[in-house]
């Protein structure tokens, strides 16, 4: 559960929030609920023996907040917005994310994700939005980035909401695929 706002706080962070961390406030809390509803038929379907299935989908999701958050809090006092990686197959594997509790992982995915659109709504633009030289996003971006051109912290974000929107698809697409293989949906 987490702490209400108050009127004034909900409407100031409204105002300055950037739009992809509004978004990603609202995308979480809806996809949430409809996540809790999917049986562990659905959530452990996979389409082929190599694919992820949806817990481990979500589970790569969860891991690209621990790096994506640690990246947007460490940019606020640093020059470079140069990030480590991170092997995304070995975590999951790692994570052992497809034997996982449903529950388990859909709370911590939704609380990750809701504490990640705060950390946008509140960081000053001055940091958000100062444009930096020297950067690898090339290397972790999500969307194509050219090394040579200067990119902002503000990038990186919205990159994050695009590429957690990339799997939510992948999700959405499971779920089909899982519904059509005899898998029950509800």
């Amino acid at each position: 559960m987490t702490p209400e706002r108050t009127a004034g706080e909900q409407v100031a962070i409204a105002v300055e929030a950037p739009a992809h961390a509004r978004t990603l406030g609202t995308t979480t809390r809806d996809v949430a609920r409809w996540l809790a509803t999917l049986p562990e038929s659905v959530v452990s379907w996979r389409p082929t023996a190599t694919a992820w299935s949806i817990k481990e989908i979500i589970g790569h999701l969860i891991d690209s907040a621990a790096n994506n958050h640690q990246r947007f809090v460490r940019a606020a006092s640093q020059e470079e917005l140069v990030f480590p990686g991170y092997e995304q197959d070995d975590w999951v594997r790692t994570q052992a994310y497809g034997s996982a509790p449903w529950e388990l992982l859909v709370t911590l995915w939704q609380s990750y994700n809701l504490h990640i659109a705060r950390v946008m709504a509140t960081m000053p633009a001055g940091i958000r939005d100062r444009r930096r030289e020297t950067h690898n996003f090339h290397q972790i971006g999500f969307r194509t980035f050219s090394v040579d051109q200067p990119v902002t912290l503000d990038d990186l974000m919205e990159d994050y909401v695009l590429h957690l929107e990339h799997h939510l698809e992948q999700v959405r697409d499971r779920v089909r695929g899982a519904s059509t293989a005899g898998g029950s949906t509800t």
